[in-house]
């Protein structure tokens, strides 16, 4: 087993499982999502390739389970060397005057509650030489994206902060912008686009690897 532990909270699927791919060979991978059926899949495709993962079936939410997380990783490693965020809420498109307050509540949580708690957790876990990796999609502003637009400019911005923050000290944090991938996301975004247009996450995770020197 590789002494790298890569840590992807929204493996399950899209971008986040793609990273998981292809870090198999260079990480244990620890895999965070609610969908245990979605997570053994990705077990299975990175057994099938040599690899090994260890399956967290957590709902990021949940400041406990995620404690408890960072604890067992702790006791267990002692350090994460990547962060790979890509869990996100994608609430349904409205008129910002109707946005349902459950979906607006669920972005909050998701979106940004999330990583104000993670990056606590995470920080002294991945030390002075880890590297925590975020994907910005800049919706903030356009119509009809308010509750996804606000809370995912909301996320990058505590980002950026950290990033500022531990830019002379570490851990490195690196906010990068991922072309349109064919994505359950993007699906209920964007009901129709053609899919030829758009980006395979397993290659757009290669092209962000390679922007990240990983």
């Amino acid at each position: 087993m590789t002494d790298k532990i890569a840590l992807i909270t929204g493996a399950s699927r899209g971008l986040g499982a793609a990273f998981a791919e292809a870090l198999y060979d260079t990480h244990h991978i620890v895999a965070v999502a609610r969908t245990t059926g979605a997570l053994e899949e990705l077990d299975d495709r990175i057994q099938a390739k040599g690899g090994a993962a260890t399956l967290a079936p957590m709902d990021i939410t949940n400041a406990d389970a995620m404690a408890q997380l960072c604890r067992s990783i702790h006791d267990r490693w002692g350090k994460v060397d990547l962060w790979v965020h890509t869990a996100v809420h994608g609430a349904p498109l409205t008129p910002t005057g109707h946005i349902d307050q459950k979906d607006w509540a669920k972005s909050v949580a998701i979106n940004l509650d999330s990583v104000g708690r993670l990056i606590p957790f995470l920080s002294p876990l991945l030390g002075t030489d880890g590297h925590a990796v975020f994907f910005d999609d800049p919706r903030g502003g356009e119509k009809f994206f308010g509750s996804y637009g606000a809370t995912k400019a909301a996320q990058i911005a505590l980002a950026r902060s950290w990033q500022a923050e531990s830019a002379n000290t570490g851990p490195k944090v690196s906010i990068l912008t991922p072309k349109g991938m064919p994505t359950g996301t993007r699906g209920r975004f964007f009901p129709g686009e053609p899919r030829e247009t758009l980006v395979h996450p397993r290659d757009e995770a290669n092209r962000l690897l390679k922007e990240l020197d990983l």
